[in-house]
């Protein structure tokens, strides 16, 4: 009897410790005089229902609708039981990537290079490793790069635009699908120099990988938030986030990859052979300067790392921003005649000839996808960890070192204040007088600062390549399968039709 009464009791006091652990953590932001997001749930605190039956870019639209109402510029906020905080003014979200990026460099996301090899890649990495590697990485996307990966980009599109001229007499096409095999074939030639004819055959290795590396489910979620608040604790633990047969493929790829071209010397123009360079000589071939101040340039699985990141970033935010685009070109078609029109023009003035610079100088184009990632941003929010205690400017409000800070990107982008009528896709919201009227920091897509995504040109590039081959010759309309309103799929990472995108495609 006294053993049940001794175990009960030490029961008891576990239950109440964890209670007072969880219910002060919920309260710490009201405890602080910190503005604060009232009722968190005792276990998902303002996240419940993320990953499980609604995206984070639903959750945080209503959060932020809430507090602007409010009239909050920033939140104290429970993810899990992690406190964070939410921005809403576009003037502190440009303090905090612009201004006071010394003390917001870090963006708080997992990463475990020792026990997860592919988590130490440059999204992830903090402090001086990202620093030098984003030294090492910057001259591998420079437009003149872009411009000799065209060819190999251009003969991607030729097998695009071959297996719609097969398939598009069928009542109507999944054009998320074809998208993502286009852009993971395009990728899986310039990362790895690999042709995956994911066109042909759909089920191919890179495309289940790729997919799977994007599924979220509640524990990935309380990874990244653990990470983020106790990076420490997390490697102590060895934690992964990985799937193991994710890393299996993508560094077996990379080992295969590099082994053969560097026994054969093959040179190709594609990221793979750029990462070679850097990691053979400590700088690209054509270049002066030893990148990364003299060091060695990377170990293999740094590269396989680095190829990893370009494959996930590259594959999914493109075609999905293709994919939401025409969704958009489908409901909105004296827009999606004004874009072909354009889009020939332009071809035309060039002797027929679709050419680098004619694909990045056709302003309507765009607008049209500018328009497309203000109400589709791939990624929905962006994180930030001060690496000091932060006290926000003009006021006594502190956020603790290594604090999650959220910037809701889809939420501020499709706000009425700064973009009236949101739901309407108005590409020309994004004419030069127009932007101007804007405060540049609510059309953050691509993120700002010296975080800016570093594939920013390469993923326009694509996407443009992608539309152009497609508009010149189909024309796009909504089928009986086309909804009337996009509801996103609650398991995906970036944002993604939760039923598809099945669309009715004729011949121009």
């Amino acid at each position: 009897m006294e053993l049940i009464n001794l175990v009960l009791a030490a029961f008891i006091f576990v239950v109440s410790v964890v209670y007072l652990f969880i219910r002060n953590k919920h309260n710490y932001w009201k405890d602080n005089g910190f503005p604060y997001a009232p009722n968190p749930h005792f276990l998902f605190g303002h996240a419940k229902g993320q990953a499980q039956t609604k995206h984070a870019a639903d959750i945080h639209l209503e959060l932020y609708k809430q507090f602007k109402q409010r009239g909050d510029r920033y939140v104290g906020m429970s993810q899990f039981i992690i406190p964070s905080v939410f921005v809403i003014d576009p003037e502190l979200v440009k303090t905090i990537m612009v201004k006071d990026f010394n003390v917001f460099h870090d963006r708080g996301v997992f990463t475990n290079a020792k026990d997860d090899p592919l988590s130490g890649h440059l999204f992830a990495l903090e402090g001086n490793p990202w620093r030098l590697l984003r030294q090492k990485l910057t001259p591998t996307f420079t437009s003149g790069r872009m411009k000799q990966m065209f060819g190999t980009l251009w003969d991607v599109a030729l097998e695009l635009d071959k297996y719609m001229e097969e398939n598009y007499r069928q009542p109507d096409m999944e054009m998320k699908d074809v998208l993502g095999r286009f852009t993971t074939d395009v990728i899986g030639t310039c990362a790895f120099g690999i042709e995956c004819n994911t066109l042909k055959t759909p089920d191919s290795e890179f495309r289940k990988y790729g997919n799977k590396a994007f599924e979220l489910d509640l524990i990935v979620m309380m990874k990244f938030f653990l990470a983020s608040a106790y990076p420490a604790l997390v490697r102590a633990l060895k934690m992964r986030i990985t799937y193991n047969d994710v890393e299996d493929f993508f560094v077996k790829i990379v080992r295969e990859t590099v082994d053969y071209r560097e026994k054969n010397n093959v040179k190709r123009n594609d990221f793979m052979n750029l990462l070679l360079q850097i990691k053979n000589k400590g700088k690209l071939d054509d270049s002066e300067d030893i990148v990364g101040k003299g060091e060695v340039g990377m170990t293999q699985l740094e590269l396989a790392a680095q190829a990893f990141v370009f494959f996930l970033a590259g594959f999914e935010t493109s075609s999905t921003t293709q994919s939401f685009c025409l969704y958009e070109l489908a409901k909105n078609p004296e827009i999606q005649e004004r874009l072909r029109q354009e889009i020939n023009q332009a071809v035309e003035e060039n002797d027929g000839q679709v050419t680098y610079d004619v694909v990045m100088n056709i302003q309507y184009l765009d607008n049209v996808i500018n328009e497309t990632l203000r109400k589709y941003p791939p990624v929905e929010s962006l994180n930030r960890v001060p690496s000091v205690d932060y006290l926000i400017p003009g006021t006594k409000h502190v956020i603790p070192k290594r604090t999650l800070v959220q910037i809701p990107v889809h939420a501020i982008q499709n706000d009425p204040d700064h973009y009236p009528d949101p739901e309407r896709f108005d590409p020309d919201r994004f004419n030069p007088e127009e932007v101007k009227k804007r405060h540049p920091f609510t059309f953050i897509p691509f993120g700002e600062g010296p975080r800016i995504c570093i594939g920013l040109r390469f993923g326009v590039m694509q996407t443009k390549v992608g539309l152009i081959t497609l508009l010149r010759k189909f024309r796009f309309s909504p089928s009986a399968r086309t909804p009337d309103r996009v509801t996103f799929e609650p398991k995906m990472i970036t944002l993604s039709p939760n039923a598809g995108n099945y669309l009715k495609v004729e011949k121009v």
